[in-house]
């Protein structure tokens, strides 16, 4: 699991839905909880919180734009790729810390990957998970 450390910017309410805006250093996440500040106490702006998010959850994009509905962008450089014989293992540096993210190797293989190479690691606002 990726975890960074964040603070809690802002929150959206629907019904039992809530839209939680967090700052991790720079960066803004986005991440849609099935919580609101009534029923969930961790939830007020300007808590403490830890942004968490599976390997497996992170998109990779190579290039400069990405025109795409994902919120939750950040750009890195490739530290490490480990390959195994159907997926890989990236670890990214980015300005809030090193994540990983697990891809096919195919994909790694497609898309040139490279260790140095300036990537977008991209987590959908869903996939996010917050804990105190």
């Amino acid at each position: 699991m990726n975890t960074l450390k964040g603070e809690i910017r802002s929150i959206k309410v629907n019904g039992n839905l809530s839209l939680v805006t967090i700052n991790v250093s720079d960066i803004v996440f986005k991440t849609i909880v099935i919580e609101t500040p009534g029923t969930a106490s961790y939830l007020k702006t300007g808590n403490n919180i830890n942004v968490i998010f599976k390997e497996t959850e992170v998109v990779i994009g190579k290039g400069l734009e990405h025109f795409v509905s994902l919120q939750n962008k950040l750009s890195g450089n490739i530290l490490q790729i480990e390959n195994g014989k159907l997926l890989s293992k990236l670890t990214i540096e980015t300005p809030v810390g090193n994540i990983v993210a697990i891809i096919t190797l195919d994909a790694v293989l497609q898309m040139q990957l490279q260790e140095g190479e300036t990537i977008t690691a991209m987590i959908k606002t869903n996939e996010i998970m917050l804990s105190e």
